[in-house]
């Protein structure tokens, strides 16, 4: 992700931010005033955003100023010029308690705000750091765009402000949110890193003009949504301003394509990866430990292969036992000079390719849109998106921002940097619930009354989708290595290995076997004859897949194009071209990790049969719910309160009102 979120508690942890963060990741002088300390960084001052600063009398933009840091994130929430009011109510002979209280916004609260940080994707910022000056004002000015578009977003569907008992209100913050935003160049490093630290308030105004506490529960389940819409925006705004384009680059096997601005060399994106090829290194000696921990009896202490939620943890650790300290800030201009010197210096690329990046960018750009067109087909996406969130999640169980972040991903893998409709996200998102999903919900709290937190799962057949493997078994000694399949047995380790010296077994990734659900389903409707009842007319699959993956094509076009809207022959069923994707295997799409073959697509029927029975239970036991009981995506009304007693007329009488 290209967004990520910390929460800020007063005390420790604002101090730390105050001292370091906001003066560019520097460490900053003792008693050195903010301006002059970001002054000597080379960064700039921070700055105000969000529509609530209408409501402490602050303007968008505006300077951010310590002492309004300190009462706002440091002093449990109060106004950010609370001095001025406090020091205002005791000239007017207001004693000094209701004076204090004048300044504060609501109840006083530990956790003050949460720090959202947003960079670009590397090709983005390699352009930034590498480029002209009208390429670097460019690539700000619309990274700074979207950071406002998706602080928009929260303030608007994703911030709730609880209050009640229990926190058993909830309500939209009507005036909207307050944040501080702080830039930074650099990383860790050294090397070029364009992000921005947005310091967003818990503080919002409800609609009696009392101060709540924003739900930051909210904020951490939307993050991945939120970073997919910052991706969407910036990269579409930068390709349109420049003339570029994207493509997906694969950067771990199995894992989702990354979209990057095409023509920028990869070699410049190892370059800027050193901290990445530090973690890496050590996460390699973290999973040796992993899989070979014992306790005190001799057993293994873990499963002897690392899963993928296992490997995040270790990432962390990595991450962490390899941070190393901050470098000494500079000024800009300096940090250009100094990193286009050691790009020319220290990679392979040729010196006049780095002079005129944006030449060779714009050079891929036209190539790709020559052959791409921009067609985004709703009813294709909604089916993408439904297979791909069934088989990414656990359980094939997921809400609605789960949608919509796949829906906003896969917008960026279509339309290849061009602008989009507003609200297209969204009416994927309605497409895919009112079509491929059946809502599970069975909400015994107000929380589970909510749209955002209603229960799906797919509705097709899913016997065809590739199957989960099989738990793994335990090592039975010192002697067996982890098993290079997790459902096999340990192997004898060879004579002479080092334990040291074998590959660590990981469970498989999940993001190859959602890009062939999404394809079996998508063959599925385009070759029986119920498709037409489902889209109307027929699905554009050769427009749809030339736009996802431009080089080969899955499907072949139709033999009579001005009949193509007519109802197949019952029966009638095309097998996928096989060819093309043997040739697809070998392109350079988002697909190239797969092992896409004759052989795997055959045996696709025989596999999934554990998630096939969990799905048919779950549709049995639904499929007697009347239609008209079915969720449709409705947006609830951004003021509404839910109260304890208002319940489901679905529910039974041994409901619980708790939150």
């Amino acid at each position: 992700m290209t967004v990520d979120i910390r929460v800020v508690r007063a005390g420790q942890m604002y101090r730390y931010y105050l001292r370091e963060t906001v003066v560019g990741d520097g460490r900053r002088p003792a008693r050195t005033p903010l301006r002059v300390a970001q002054e000597q960084a080379g960064v700039p001052v921070g700055r105000w955003m969000g529509r609530g600063l209408a409501a402490l009398g602050l303007t968008p933009g505006e300077e951010v100023t310590e002492s309004q840091l300190r009462n706002l994130f440091g002093e449990r929430g109060r106004h950010p010029d609370a001095d001025r009011i406090e020091a205002d109510r005791l000239a007017q002979g207001d004693s000094p308690k209701k004076a204090f209280k004048a300044g504060a916004l609501g109840r006083r609260v530990m956790v003050t705000g949460v720090d959202f940080v947003f960079r670009p994707q590397p090709t983005i910022y390699l352009l930034w750091a590498l480029g002209d000056e009208e390429t670097r004002r460019v690539i700000e000015a619309a990274h700074e765009r979207a950071i406002e578009r998706v602080l928009e977003w929260i303030e608007d569907e994703v911030a709730v402000i609880r209050y009640g008992k229990d926190g058993i209100y909830r309500v939209r913050p009507p005036g909207g949110l307050v944040a501080a935003r702080f830039r930074h160049y650099e990383a860790r490093s050294g090397r070029p890193l364009l992000h921005d630290h947005l310091l967003l308030s818990v503080k919002g105004q409800r609609l009696d003009g009392k101060w709540g506490s924003i739900h930051t529960t909210a904020l951490h389940e939307n993050t991945v949504a939120a970073s997919a819409l910052y991706n969407e925006l910036v990269a579409a705004e930068v390709c349109e301003a420049l003339g570029l384009a994207t493509e997906p680059r694969t950067v771990t096997p199995g894992r989702r394509p990354v979209m990057e601005i095409a023509g920028v060399p990869h070699e410049l994106i190892r370059w800027t990866s050193r901290r990445s090829d530090q973690i890496a290194a050590c996460l390699a000696e973290l999973e040796h430990e992993y899989v070979t921990a014992v306790d005190d009896d001799g057993e293994l202490k873990f499963l002897p292969v690392v899963s993928e939620r296992a490997r995040a943890k270790l990432n962390q650790i990595a991450a962490k036992m390899t941070r190393p300290p901050k470098p000494k800030a500079r000024p800009l201009a300096q940090l250009r000079t100094e990193w286009k010197e050691s790009a020319i210096r220290t990679t392979k690329v040729a010196a006049d390719v780095i002079n005129s990046l944006l030449e060779h960018a714009r050079a891929a750009a036209a190539a790709i849109r020559d052959r791409v067109a921009a067609v985004v087909d709703v009813a294709l996406a909604a089916v993408d998106v439904t297979a791909t969130v069934f088989v990414m999640n656990e359980g094939g169980r997921f809400h609605r921002r789960h949608l919509l972040a796949e829906a906003r991903r896969h917008l960026a893998l279509v339309l290849r940097g061009r602008r989009r409709d507003p609200g297209l996200d969204e009416e994927i998102v309605a497409a895919a619930i009112s079509t491929h999903c059946l809502d599970i919900s069975e909400p015994t709290t107000v929380r589970g009354l909510e749209s955002g937190y209603r229960l799906y799962t797919a509705r097709w057949d899913l016997a065809d989708i590739p199957a989960r493997p099989r738990p793994p078994t335990a090592a039975s000694g010192p002697d067996r290595q982890p098993p290079a399949d997790p459902g096999e047995p340990a192997a004898p380790r060879p004579p002479g290995q080092d334990a040291g010296e074998r590959e660590i077994p990981r469970i498989p990734l999940q993001y190859d076997r959602a890009v062939l659900a999404g394809a079996v389903v998508r063959e599925k409707l385009r070759t029986t004859a119920t498709a037409t009842a489902v889209r109307g007319r027929a699905y554009d699959v050769v427009a749809h897949q030339q736009a996802a993956m431009p080089e080969q094509l899955l499907a072949p076009e139709p033999a009579d194009p001005e009949h193509d809207d007519q109802e197949q022959e019952p029966g009638r069923r095309e097998a996928l071209d096989l060819t093309a994707v043997r040739a697809l295997r070998e392109s350079r799409t988002d697909v190239e990790a797969l092992d896409l073959t004759a052989e795997r697509l055959r045996h696709l029927q025989d596999a999934f049969t554990e998630a096939a029975d969990r799905a048919r239970v779950t549709m049995d036991r639904y499929a007697g719910q009347d239609d008209a009981d079915a969720v449709r995506p409705v947006r609830q009304d951004d003021q509404r309160t839910y109260h304890s007693q208002q319940r489901d007329p679905r529910q039974g009488p041994q409901a619980g009102p708790g939150h």
